[in-house]
């Protein structure tokens, strides 16, 4: 039985695939061109490889998007009959839980996997992601801690795992630890934008605007060209010009670039929503365009209810073009998803995504007291519905200017104590706390 570049028997390869599967592998860990396309032609090249049939499965699952769960069963099908070793099977058996909605009972099984195969760089990013979209800054952190030990520069994909450890690290509030091993990676591999990302996280989360601009754009022939991740890198130098009130740019990167293509890749229209909604706290003048194109976009997914979180940012793009229709069928989708049994997502929305879906329509509505009530009570335990901390960040923000606009401003002034503390220099916060004063003393 042959073996894979870090040393894993691999069931079913042969001389000519398993260099495809390699390639398609090191494009998922940099988020480069096309793994979809090479896992498949690693699996022409040999039916028979399960592992290559499992990565097809993975790669459908990694977006979070109902339309990736029938393709992915299908792989997992097909793995499950052609796996000869238990890493292959329990790989099989992690996927399946995940297309079954069962998130915790697939990022247990990736663990377990990683316990006796640490140096398996598809169960690791794997469960990665799913640490990432349960929001468990801990095991975004640990997960990747626990195979350390077996990792060193010599490996392939080294970068990879390094890049994991660096958002794992940024997440759990280590940020001059997470900076060093984000550009570790990167100077191993610069084309891994998911390392080149977590540094872009460290120094928005420390208020370092003119630094954020600064790595993003020298680093932007890395990150920005044929890579799954350049949108929500554009996103993140958005938020640095965004603190600058530069508001113009940021509607100027939002149509050169994250709405350039129309793309209907969720993880992209949540950052374009995301933005939307920051522009539109601040009262920035939109377009009803915007508004209108992304809707649309988003229109299709409406009834999916497979991830609270992406159902959030649907809803913003409905309230923004104002599709009341589209408002309801959201909301009815909450309502049903928080009641299924078996399903992570079902806990997910109905202690977050549900709560915080109805204070952005009771914001829209001009309800700002029905709006603070909920944001306030999930706040601290928003993590739980996926997301980073700049991701969850559009949750503090409504609150504030929710608070503002109701006139509360012991809350007003509370709110942007703690982001000053965070973001000493934040022109943001300080209008906020100057407004507080200001009414307060009138």
């Amino acid at each position: 039985m042959l073996k894979d570049q870090s040393g894993q028997a691999v069931s079913g390869a042969s001389a000519a695939a398993l260099p495809l599967y390699e390639t398609a592998l090191g494009q998922f860990h940099c988020y480069t061109g096309n793994p979809l396309e090479s896992a498949e032609a690693a699996i022409a090249a040999a039916p028979d490889f399960a592992m290559a049939h499992l990565l097809r499965a993975h790669l459908y699952l990694s977006g979070m998007e109902a339309p990736g769960i029938a393709p992915a069963l299908q792989s997992i099908a097909v793995a499950r009959r052609l796996a000869r070793t238990e890493r292959e099977t329990l790989h099989a058996v992690a996927a399946e839980a995940w297309a079954g909605g069962r998130f915790d009972a697939a990022a247990e099984r990736f663990d377990d996997i990683l316990i006796q195969h640490p140096r398996d760089s598809l169960a690791l990013q794997m469960g990665h992601l799913l640490d990432y979209y349960r929001g468990d800054a801990r095991n975004l952190r640990d997960r990747v801690l626990r195979v350390l030990p077996a990792w060193s520069d010599a490996l392939p994909h080294f970068h990879a795992v390094l890049g994991m450890l660096a958002f794992g690290l940024e997440e759990t509030a280590d940020y001059a630890a997470a900076e060093t091993t984000g550009r570790r990676a990167c100077d191993l591999n610069p084309r891994d934008a998911w390392a080149h990302h977590a540094v872009l996280h460290v120094m928005e989360m420390q208020g370092r605007t003119e630094d954020g601009i600064r790595w993003a754009t020298a680093r932007e022939p890395h990150w920005a060209p044929d890579n799954m991740m350049a949108i929500h890198n554009w996103w993140h130098l958005m938020l640095y010009h965004l603190d600058r009130d530069e508001h113009a740019e940021v509607l100027g990167l939002y149509d050169r670039h994250v709405r350039a293509g129309k793309s209907t890749v969720i993880l992209d229209m949540i950052d374009a929503s995301a933005m939307l909604w920051r522009l539109h706290l601040r009262g920035v003048e939109i377009g009803a365009a915007r508004w209108a194109e992304l809707a649309e976009a988003w229109a299709g997914t409406v009834d999916d209810g497979i991830y609270a979180f992406n159902d959030v940012h649907g809803l913003i793009a409905y309230l923004g073009a104002g599709r009341r229709d589209l408002v309801e069928r959201q909301l009815e989708t909450l309502r049903r998803t928080a009641g299924r049994q078996n399903f992570s997502n079902a806990a997910m929305t109905a202690q977050i995504g549900l709560p915080v879906a109805e204070a952005l329509v009771a914001f829209d509505a001009g309800r700002y007291q029905d709006c603070i009530a909920p944001l306030r009570a999930v706040r601290s335990i928003a993590n739980r519905f996926g997301g980073s901390h700049a991701q969850r960040d559009l949750l503090d923000l409504t609150l504030i200017e929710a608070a503002r606009r109701a006139q509360d401003l012991a809350l007003v002034r509370a709110l942007a104590a703690e982001r000053l503390h965070a973001k000493p220099n934040s022109p943001l916060a300080l209008r906020y706390l100057a407004v507080s004063k200001e009414r307060a003393a009138a």
